[in-house]
């Protein structure tokens, strides 16, 4: 929008400055034009009178002949009416041409600039001479060749000084529309730069209410309902903690109380419901975690940070080895992405993903199966790929589709055990830093975790708390 304020304000200039600039322009060429043949039809005019007058008006045309020639870059030739030169003038290159023709038959004067679009080399003015006695008879013909090279330099002084001062215009014109635009535009760029932070996740951000009256609205109601936001997102924070207190502490108590029953009760019977019903509070803490973890995930809105994306996985990986040994299941890490490559992620974010992801391929992987990490950059630069391939049973098309549902259980391994919040909290994460997530078919059998995450443009930065 800056780009174009300017080259409008400058187009704009440019078409002011064409408008009276250029029509000046060509009237001085034509006044020139116009000024430089009435004094050369003149001078042809005055030589003519002499060249048709007695004797000593004749010497008179030597000389004012000869001055002419030495201080203009005009040539004064003649005729007489046989077409023979005048002896004390210079000699026509073409005395029969048609211009002398006309003068010397039918008196007419003519004027010849040339062939070009302004002019030609020179102007030529050809006057008839009549006798100055008696019948005014027509005794010859004079013309006066008048070179336009000096001319020509005046009038490319005239279009070249019209031509630099017309840069020099627009030069300041897009200095001073530069300095306008950035001007009408800088409530905008307010308004862009809290846009762009708060779809980051920074719901402190607000616009100075600043510019004109429309913009000033406006970012008085962005930062009202930015309040707004803010406020609702506090109170739901509030809420997961207390939540949190108030749902594990009476779920911990209860377990122990069942726990204190099991120990006391001799009847067979009775310790197993007591241990079923232990199982069912188990549960329960568990979809408890992950109800907290997801509400925690929808409420705490962060801004994404450069994040090392081998570097974060490979210390992912060796926290869930050990689990994987216990099963002799292999986590293979590949791909060929550098080691200084970021994503932008929020704190902590890709670890919990990660953790989700890995734990449903460790729990569905069978004994001695492997579970490959391949990390790979989309070919347009902008987007990262990571994928998580186990070797489990996988999922039909239909469960693929409602995997990412809150709740949902799916009839493979982690049905029976899982919550239905993993993948649930999988998506939440990852959209909330400009991600990707999708599921598919791993190559031969198995389920394949898809995660695409933003590039960060800033590598090197220091990676964010996990």
């Amino acid at each position: 929008m800056l780009r174009r304020l300017i080259v409008s304000y400058v187009l704009l200039v440019g078409v002011a400055l064409a408008a009276f600039t250029v029509p000046v322009a060509f009237t001085l060429t034509t006044q020139l034009r116009n000024d430089t043949e009435d004094s050369v039809r003149r001078e042809a005019t005055t030589m003519a009178l002499l060249l048709g007058g007695d004797a000593p008006a004749r010497q008179a045309l030597d000389r004012v002949a000869e001055a002419y020639a030495d201080e203009t870059p005009g040539v004064v030739e003649a005729v007489w009416t046989d077409g023979t030169a005048v002896p004390s003038l210079g000699r026509p290159a073409r005395p029969d041409d048609s211009a002398f023709l006309l003068a010397l038959r039918d008196g007419r004067t003519t004027v010849d600039w040339g062939e070009q679009p302004v002019w030609g080399p020179e102007l030529a003015i050809t006057v008839p001479a009549r006798a100055q006695t008696g019948d005014r008879a027509i005794v010859g013909a004079l013309r006066i060749r008048y070179a336009t090279d000096d001319l020509s330099d005046r009038l490319w002084k005239v279009w070249g000084f019209r031509a630099v001062l017309a840069v020099g215009v627009l030069a300041i014109a897009a200095g001073l529309g530069a300095i306008a635009a950035r001007l009408l535009t800088k409530p905008l760029r307010q308004l862009n730069d809290m846009a762009s932070r708060f779809s980051d996740g920074d719901l402190t951000a607000r616009s100075p209410i600043t510019g004109p009256r429309e913009t000033r609205t406006l970012a008085r109601t962005l930062n009202q309902g930015a309040e707004r936001l803010d406020t609702l997102v506090a109170a739901q924070r509030i809420f997961v903690a207390d939540a949190s207190h108030q749902l594990r502490t009476p779920l911990t108590a209860l377990r122990l109380s069942l726990d204190n029953i099991a120990d006391g009760v001799d009847d067979e019977f009775v310790r197993e419901d007591v241990e079923q019903a232990t199982a069912e509070v188990v549960r329960m803490s568990r979809l408890v975690s992950g109800l907290l973890v997801l509400a925690r995930a929808e409420a705490q809105v962060s801004t994404p940070e450069p994040v090392p994306l081998r570097e974060l996985v490979a210390e992912r990986l060796s926290v869930w080895r050990p689990a994987a040994d216990e099963r002799r299941v292999r986590i293979v890490l590949a791909g060929d992405v550098d080691d200084r490559l970021h994503v932008l992620a929020g704190p902590g974010n890709l670890d919990q993903v990660l953790d989700n992801v890995l734990s449903n391929a460790l729990e569905v992987s069978p004994d001695g199966g492997t579970i490959t990490i391949r990390l790979t950059a989309a070919p347009d630069g902008d987007e990262a790929v990571l994928e998580v391939l186990d070797q489990g049973p996988g999922m039909s098309a239909a469960e693929q589709f409602r995997a990412f549902d809150r709740f949902w259980r799916g009839q493979g391994l982690t049905g029976r055990s899982g919550t239905g919040l993993g993948l649930a909290v999988v998506r939440r994460l990852v959209t909330d830093d400009g991600g990707t997530v999708g599921l598919g078919d791993a190559p031969g059998s198995g389920l394949r975790v898809r995660i695409g995450l933003r590039i960060s443009r800033r590598p090197g930065a220091p990676r964010s708390g996990g």
